[in-house]
């Protein structure tokens, strides 16, 4: 499988956070969710990508290196990010005239048509739009140039969960449409990644926490709630981190299939991405 994106020890450091060390690809074909607290290095490890924060380490976007051949690659990248490029006094009609200025590929059939799925206003100023009309606006904008890989910051962020799950279904439609083309999303709203995405990156104080399907963290990571006497009995190398609670332990393993034979558990709950980021960053070691 060829990678779309590919990041080596991409670090930087400002006053008071460090971004060390990241590294993970972004396969064609394949949604990549990145996870971690506000904060945590996700939006400077996304500006990176883009050259639009210079850090160390390496940047490869189709094999090619995203500073050297900056201005080729960008024609081929779909963006959404918090601080909108798009100014409150345009229209969507006016966004049109310009991105067929900007983009050799921008499809004007596409743009109208998401405008029309959205239900978004062609004369409206921005300004006047609700948060979840721009962020739509937005997407319609990062797709209709029919990019290869689409790069996504908090892209359902204030979004009723009907209006989620609809653009839940266009990223959907964009891999199935072009099995060479990639997603890499961050996301607050994990449960999103539980149905579309294909591997989890997870970045807690500018480290890289871990990077693995997705699939395989639901079937494999567990959370075992028992008394103290049981907790003791367990290996430490057994589980990542617990907690401790009034009246149980709670604990997250990585090995639930071994664990429940190498200690007859009964009943191990299947977490959520979101249960096992808070173990991550809230448990104790």
């Amino acid at each position: 499988m060829e990678n779309n994106i590919e990041l080596q020890n991409v670090s930087k450091k400002y006053k008071d956070f460090e971004l060390k060390n990241i590294s993970f690809n972004v396969p064609q074909g394949c949604i990549v969710g990145l996870i971690g607290e506000n904060g945590a290095g996700k939006t400077t490890t996304i500006k990176s990508i883009l050259n639009i924060t210079k850090s160390e380490g390496t940047v490869k976007i189709f094999g090619k290196d995203s500073v050297e051949n900056e201005k080729e690659i960008k024609e081929e990248i779909g963006v959404v990010l918090d601080d909108s490029f798009l100014s409150d006094y345009l229209t969507a009609k006016h966004v049109n005239s310009i991105m067929k200025e900007f983009y050799k590929t921008w499809n004007e059939n596409k743009y109208v048509s998401l405008l029309k799925k959205f239900n978004l206003p062609t004369d409206k100023l921005i300004k006047d739009f609700s948060s979840g009309m721009k962020m739509k606006l937005k997407i319609a904008t990062a797709i209709s140039h029919n990019p290869k890989i689409l790069i996504l910051d908090e892209p359902t962020s204030g979004l009723d969960p009907v209006v989620r799950n609809e653009i839940l279904d266009i990223f959907r439609k964009y891999i199935e449409e072009d099995e060479t083309r990639s997603i890499l999303l961050s996301t607050h709203i994990t449960s999103d990644l539980e149905h579309i995405s294909d591997y989890i990156v997870f970045i807690e104080k500018g480290k890289l926490i871990f990077n693995l399907p997705t699939n395989e963290l639901l079937e494999n990571f567990g959370i075992i709630k028992c008394s103290r006497e049981e907790f003791i009995k367990l290996d430490e190398k057994d589980y990542i981190t617990y907690k401790k609670g009034k009246y149980q332990y709670e604990i997250l393993t990585d090995n639930k299939g071994n664990i429940r034979k190498k200690y007859n558990i009964a009943t191990i709950d299947k977490p959520s991405i979101e249960d096992i980021m808070l173990f991550y960053i809230k448990g104790e070691k």
